[in-house]
C-alpha cells in the first residue's frame, strides 16, 4: 500500500512565546515575525492532544522557553517531539519530562564538521527509536547543506543520498526545514521535497513555505506520499488565512 502523506503539527517558541517566524532572519537580536500567539504552549498541545494529531514537535529557538516547553510536553505525554538545544547532557531529561522522541542537529557538529562521535553519545543515551535527527537547511551552488545555531551556519554537510542513507540508520525519523522558505508562505522547495521522497528510508517530516491545503497535496505527489508536511505561518490557528487546522484534520482521516 502506498504511503500517503500527513500533516504534522508544530509549536514554535522564541523568547518564551508561541510565534511563528521567517525562518532564515532568525539571530541573537531577534527574528522577523508573523504571528505571536496569545496562548501558551499548552493550549497547542491540548488542541493537538484532543484531535490525536500524531508525530508533532515543540522546537525551542533559542532561550527562555523552558517552561513553555516543559508546560506543553506535561499536557500531553509522549505525545510530541522536542527539538531546540538538546544535546547529550540535556536529552534525556526532555524524554523523561514526556517529550516522544528528542530532535537533535547543532550538538552533532563540532568545528562546522558533523561529528559521528557525538551522534553515537547521544543515541546511547536516547535509543534509536527514540531521535530524531533535524536535518535543516540551506540552499547552496551545489544543493541544500545542513545549517546549525539557528540555521545562522551553514555546515559542510550536504543533504544528499548519501547523507539520508548513512544517517537514517541512527536515529527514528528525519525533520528537515528548508530554512530559506520557512515561514514566507511562497511556497514549498519542491526540489529538497522529490529528493526526500526518493531517499528517504525512514520517515520524514519537511516544513517551509506551506500555503494551502493545495500544498499538501503536492508534497505527496512529489514524495510518493513518503514526506509529511509541517503548516506553520498559512494555519488559522497562527494567524494564517491560507488553510485551517480543520482542513489538515480531514485531509489526514481522508488518508488513512
Amino acid at each position: 500500500m502506498m504511503p500517503v502523506t500527513q500533516f504534522r503539527p508544530c509549536i514554535d517558541l522564541h523568547q518564551g512565546k508561541v510565534k511563528q517566524i521567517v525562518g532564515g532572519s532568525l539571530n541573537d537580536s531577534g527574528a522577523r515575525t508573523n504571528f505571536v500567539s496569545p496562548y501558551d504552549a499548552a493550549y497547542y498541545a491540548k488542541l493537538y492532544r484532543d484531535n490525536n494529531l500524531q508525530g508533532g514537535h515543540v522546537i525551542a529557538l533559542g532561550a527562555g522557553n523552558e517552561e513553555e516547553v516543559l508546560k506543553a510536553l506535561a499536557v500531553w505525554p509522549n505525545g510530541l517531539q522536542f527539538g531546540g538545544g538538546v544535546n547529550a547532557g540535556n536529552a534525556k531529561r526532555y524524554l523523561d519530562a514526556g517529550a516522544s522522541h528528542v530532535i537533535v542537529t547543532s550538538a552533532l557538529f563540532e568545528n562546522g564538521e558533523f561529528s559521528m562521535a557525538r551522534l553515537e553519545q547521544i543515541k546511547a543515551i536516547t535509543g534509536r527509536e527514540r531521535l530524531i535527527l533535524d536535518l535543516s537547511c540551506r540552499r547552496t551552488a551545489t544543493g541544500w547543506n545542513i545549517a546549525t545555531d539557528r540555521w545562522q551556519t551553514i555546515t559542510q554537510t550536504q543533504v544528499n543520498q548519501a547523507t539520508l542513507e548513512s544517517l537514517a540508520e541512527h536515529c527514528a525519523e528525519f525533520l528537515i526545514h528548508a530554512a530559506d522558505v520557512e515561514g514566507l508562505q511562497a511556497g514549498i522547495d519542491e526540489e529538497l521535497v522529490k529528493l526526500l521522497g526518493q531517499y528517504c528510508t525512514i520517515p520524514v517530516t519537511y516544513a517551509g513555505g506551506a500555503r494551502n491545503l493545495s500544498d499538501l497535496k503536492r508534497v505527496h505527489e512529489l514524495s510518493n506520499g513518503k514526506v509529511d508536511l509541517t503548516i506553520g505561518s498559512a494555519l488559522d490557528i497562527f494567524g494564517g488565512s491560507g488553510v485551517t487546522l480543520q482542513e489538515c484534520l480531514q485531509w489526514n482521516q481522508q488518508q488513512a
